[in-house]
């Protein structure tokens, strides 16, 4: 049987994604579909060949296995017939001959046609039905299903308190035509053009905790894509962006903000307001306070997201100098910078 080359059917290279290799066959299966090439007589075996090489790639576990065994697939397929374990050093003696100095022999028979290669159906076995063989048949696993990542942005106040909100997502469902097998009858289902997915928009409504901070990823269980013979649903992962405020940094766990402080309370000593994420609040501060001096508010910073104390609110001084003096109030001032002179 002929070794089939998969990337070279799709035109990828051996390190691409599973983007890559979804976005390659999409575009040569609808270049290549049946129906739209129905005067091309090579047109149906091609998009076979295209789409057992997506089979095998958007497969991890395919994957792992075609690029393991490479072009020797069928020496380590006979081999394993044989009862030799996946193991290089237990392969050596297959390569070499067997403990008798023979050869084992491997047979395989087949009947009907699933449109997959005798290639695909001897290197992973009898799954899509029609072929049997003198393996004894292997189940398939369940698998799970695929998980996505969608980015959010939430404001400030929303990271502080925790919020709930809906959002429209799209994943890739089970093709409700062929069940997610990708053939319809004996040919490729042309609804999902042999990918056995087909896209679908749902809504879902999502309790993001408080505590979280740009980076964190809430995730939504079991609302991605479903799994694959009886394997559990994927998952939605929200990667969540904090959006700047303009009164607030955040600092690990920490707000840091900046407190207005007019100079005859910043001399004399007085109560003035400090704005929070709750609402604004008094703060007393001794006097001769000095321009950009940090008061520590404890506990009105950012509450953590596992484990740990909230933080604390560090409010820095500004002092606002006053405008528009009278003439005394510039009197006033001169008297004081001149007893300030003999300091």
């Amino acid at each position: 049987m002929e070794f089939k080359d998969y990337y070279q059917v799709l035109g990828v290279s051996r390190d691409a994604d599973e983007k890559q290799i979804k976005s390659a066959y999409r575009k040569l299966a609808r270049k290549y579909h049946p129906d739209s090439n129905p005067d091309d007589p090579n047109a149906e075996e091609q998009f076979k060949e295209l789409s057992e090489a997506y089979e095998v790639l958007k497969d991890p576990d395919k994957r792992a296995k075609y690029d393991r065994f490479g072009k020797d697939w069928e020496r380590y397929q006979h081999a394993e017939d044989a009862g030799y374990s996946a193991e290089p050093q237990d392969f050596a003696s297959w390569f070499s001959g067997t403990p008798g100095g023979g050869r084992v022999h491997y047979e395989y028979r087949s009947t009907g046609d699933t449109g997959f290669s005798d290639f695909f159906e001897t290197l992973f076995g009898d799954s899509f039905g029609g072929r049997t063989t003198t393996r004894e048949r292997v189940r398939q696993q369940p698998q799970r299903g695929q998980d996505f990542e969608y980015p959010v942005e939430i404001p400030l106040r929303d990271a502080y308190h925790g919020t709930t909100r809906r959002f429209d997502v799209q994943i890739q469902e089970r093709c409700p035509s062929c069940g997610g097998s990708g053939m319809n009858g004996r040919g490729f289902c042309p609804q999902c053009s042999g990918s056995g997915t087909v896209p679908k928009s749902k809504t879902i409504e999502v309790q993001i905790p408080a505590g979280v901070r740009t980076g964190s990823r809430v995730r939504v269980s079991g609302q991605g894509s479903p799994g694959v013979n009886g394997g559990p649903s994927g998952d939605i992962y929200l990667k969540i962006t904090v959006k700047p405020d303009p009164r607030f940094e955040l600092d690990g766990n920490n707000l840091r903000t900046e407190m207005t402080v007019p100079l005859y309370t910043a001399i004399l000593g007085g109560e003035v307001v400090v704005p929070t994420v709750d609402g604004s609040v008094a703060l007393t501060i001794p006097s001769e306070t000095q321009n950009g001096r940090v008061f520590r508010l404890r506990g009105k910073g950012m509450p953590p997201l596992s484990g740990g104390e909230r933080g604390d609110l560090l409010a820095r001084v500004k002092v606002q100098l006053p405008s528009n003096l009278t003439d005394e109030e510039r009197e006033l001032f001169q008297k004081l910078a001149a007893l300030r002179e003999g300091h």
